[in-house]
């Protein structure tokens, strides 16, 4: 029998783990694959890691890897694909937002010759007006401005073969934005569309900031365009200057009226001097994504495990 591997990165999720897995057990009963669920402890604080170890000395499918801190979601991501050893892959959230029954129809999907299956969700209720409103703002900037094409509410919950999985670890950068990767990888893909569900227990550890800084992370990893406008920014303010310069040294040749000098300098130094600024940060964020992957440092590092090969 071929085998699944559940990925599940979890950071304070004391409440969800069983309920999770007892709720994937029962939803894919018939689901003709050997289950192996792959937790991942980003750091929790709470009594995530001794619920994972009570999980694992219950069930011989449970593995368990826990990190030394918090080292966020994409290195969560990353050490789960990694240890993963099925035939196929899936990555879930441990407060069961992903709907587990949709594993037997992303599978069906998967007979059907797509190599990855993933899911999009058609609203966002529950969630905070702002928050939905930068999200589909997001995904509108990021498909203009990048080659690279992103499905608008798109989940971390899929589907993948091996062969796609494998694709995604050969990819080497420390700066990852998973749904960025893949989407880059390319393949067969499709997407089954479901409406959005409410945590079963717990609180998100994420925030309106941690998810803009996230966004503005995506952005960088996967398109040159601020770096484009902030060219072309640097380029119009110089022609500007350049042309107000004629038109005032002409105005005083010709009618000798004469410049109002303090105004119209600090509006210039204003205006040229945030414009700077607003290069300086965009080209900032690029050489800072180059420094941190000079420094080669891992993504994560891990404290304990019940993985042998990593023992």
């Amino acid at each position: 029998m071929k085998k699944l591997s559940i990925i599940v990165p979890a950071y304070n999720e004391e409440k969800t783990l069983d309920l999770f897995i007892n709720e994937v057990n029962l939803q894919t009963a018939d689901l003709p694959l050997e289950k192996s669920y792959f937790f991942i402890n980003d750091g929790s604080k709470d009594n995530t890691l001794e619920i994972l170890k009570r999980l694992a000395a219950s069930h011989d499918n449970v593995k368990y890897i826990s990190f030394s801190r918090n080292f966020g979601k994409e290195a969560a991501l990353l050490a789960g694909l990694q240890a993963a050893d099925g035939d196929f892959i899936t990555v879930m959230d441990a407060d069961l937002q992903d709907p587990p029954e949709m594993l037997n129809e992303m599978y069906q999907k998967i007979l059907e010759g797509y190599d990855v299956v993933g899911t999009r969700r058609t609203s966002r209720e529950g969630e905070p007006p702002i928050r939905s409103f930068f999200a589909r703002m997001f995904y509108r900037i990021i498909n203009k401005i990048s080659s690279i094409k992103m499905v608008d509410g798109a989940r971390d919950f899929r589907l993948m073969t091996r062969e796609v999985v494998n694709s995604i670890l050969e990819l080497p950068e420390n700066n990852r934005f998973s749904k960025g990767l893949f989407a880059w990888v390319g393949y067969n893909v499709t997407y089954l569309e479901y409406k959005n569900r409410e945590r079963i227990a717990g609180e998100t550890s994420w925030n309106f900031w941690g998810l803009l800084r996230y966004s503005i992370d995506g952005i960088i990893n996967f398109s040159e365009m601020p770096l484009n406008i902030a060219t072309f920014v640097g380029f119009f303010s110089f022609l500007a200057s350049l042309l107000l310069s004629i038109f005032y040294l002409l105005k005083t040749l010709i009618y000798g009226d004469p410049v109002q000098g303090f105004p119209t300098l600090i509006v210039l130094i204003l205006l040229l001097g945030g414009l700077q600024l607003l290069s300086l940060g965009i080209i900032g964020k690029y050489i800072a994504k180059i420094f941190l992957e000079t420094k080669k440092r891992p993504n994560y590092i891990i404290k304990e495990s019940n993985l042998k090969e990593l023992d």
